[in-house]
């Protein structure tokens, strides 16, 4: 059946369903409210997702948003409406379930999954995509996980991917909420594939004549609609010497750590990245405390945790958070979204000085807390599923080019590597993968000394962490 909305859904729901040769696409269909995920959509989108991957004439799943995004979340200022009213909270508590539960289907598809992230990506709408295996950004791609702007932190899943990126990335971006756009989301790794806007209908079409469940047919057919020019676009900003400045700053275990770090380096460095330390240090006083520091330990967490035990832990922070162990997550939705200020929420400690980690590890963390007691269990129907490696068609991570150039990959043997012979062994591992060059030169520049041996080979050598 060629390119078909399913009779089950009208141009008027909140999620559509189409078919169209061994495809099976969900259209995310609230453009007014930039597609904000309600139980509503949840309900829609699970059973079909769920009859799509047992459905044998199903090869691939492919998840779109209508309009200028794809989700920009959840709809929270309904879920703390909710949770503000006692009889109420349980509905509160149950979206976040649901959601949950979604993020985690999908994460465990047995069929290939691709999610087009064709603008707006935060929150609720990364937890859908965020451990795809293909998952495509284009030019309009906003991606953030913006909690703690909210007084709350991140959740669907997002201490299990975040945690896996690259240094201290995913810190940084838990805890200040900074948005990632266009290419840049491809560079960092929260994408696999970049590709031009203009060019997404074709790769959907062409993605749908797949007649065989072939992540690597899959994996080329998207590199085929990557464009050499758009090389040329600006690149990720957090490189080079800011990305030394940041994987310093965020590798501290408390937040007050983490500040006190940015205030060094704005102070003895006046060019850029004096600059970027002052902008962050800026960013983090206007975020929730409270929200910093139940964050900053659910992704220290999180690293080693699998998917099913990060979810679960965060429901259980989001139940704490709607039940009265912080009134920040009701009062940051109340003046950023519902009243749009601009001016700083009146958070509750309002210095992180004055929020004790004791008391954050007992109200959002420990199973015997008074909030963590009420978290709803998830209830998965593949719960031991664990997600397929949603870095392999991505570009190599640094711990995998670390590994090459240390002689501990399986691959290495007892080869030296100058830059060409690096950027050739990457090409045979990533079969030609766009983009792979530009990582390597930028991760070798920050991590690698070159040693030129007697016979005049520039080795280059992994630095030895301090």
């Amino acid at each position: 059946m060629a390119n078909s909305t399913l009779s089950l859904t009208s141009e008027e729901a909140s999620v559509l369903f189409e078919t169209n040769l061994a495809s099976r696409t969900y259209i995310l269909n609230r453009e007014k409210k930039l597609n904000a995920l309600n139980e509503d959509m949840l309900s829609l989108l699970r059973p079909v997702i769920q009859e799509w991957d047992r459905a044998e004439l199903c090869h691939i799943i492919i998840g779109t948003g209508k309009g200028r995004a794809f989700c920009a979340g959840g709809d929270v200022e309904r879920v703390v409406a909710d949770a503000a009213d006692e009889e109420s909270r349980p509905k509160a508590l149950n979206f976040f379930k649901q959601e949950f539960e979604m993020d985690h289907i999908l994460a465990t598809l047995d069929k290939p999954y691709v999610a087009i992230c064709d603008g707006i990506t935060m929150g609720g709408g990364v937890g859908l995509v965020a451990h795809a295996p293909f998952r495509v950004a284009t030019e309009n791609t906003l991606y953030a996980m913006p909690e703690t702007k909210i007084g709350y932190a991140p959740d669907v899943g997002a201490n299990h991917f975040l945690s896996r990126l690259d240094g201290e990335i995913g810190t940084f971006l838990a805890l200040t909420g900074s948005p990632v756009k266009g290419r840049a989301v491809f560079e960092l790794g929260l994408a696999t594939h970049y590709v031009p806007s203009r060019r997404i209908p074709q790769l959907v079409g062409q993605l749908a004549t797949i007649e065989e469940r072939n992540y690597d047919k899959i994996n080329e057919t998207i590199e085929e609609f990557y464009e050499e020019s758009e090389t040329l676009q600006p690149h990720n900003s957090i490189s080079g010497d800011i990305r030394l400045a940041l994987d310093s700053a965020f590798r501290y275990r408390t937040v007050e750590e983490i500040i006190t770090s940015l205030q060094n380096i704005a102070e003895r460095s006046p060019d850029e990245v004096g600059d970027w330390a002052k902008q962050t240090l800026s960013e983090l006083t206007m975020r929730s405390p409270t929200s910093l520091k139940v964050s900053l330990e659910a992704i220290r967490r999180g690293k080693d945790m699998n998917l099913r035990e990060v979810l679960q832990m965060e429901l259980n922070i989001a139940t704490a958070f709607c039940s009265g162990a912080s009134p920040d997550f009701h009062t940051g939705v109340t003046a950023v979204i519902k009243e749009k200020l601009k001016t700083r929420p009146a958070w509750s400690p309002n210095t992180v000085e004055d929020v004790e980690l004791e008391m954050v590890l007992k109200q959002f963390f420990d199973p015997s807390s008074q909030y963590v007691r009420r978290a709803p269990q998830l209830s998965l129907p593949r719960a031991d599923a664990e997600p397929k490696n949603f870095m392999q068609f991505a570009l190599p991570t640094e711990t995998e080019i670390e590994k090459i150039l240390r002689g501990q990959h399986e691959t290495s043997g007892d080869l030296a590597y100058d830059l060409s012979a690096l950027i050739k062994k990457f090409n045979s591992l990533r079969r030609n993968k766009r983009g792979v060059e530009e990582k390597l030169r930028e991760v070798t520049s920050r991590h690698c000394d070159i040693v030129e041996n007697d016979t005049g080979y520039k080795e280059l050598r992994w630095k030895t962490r301090r």
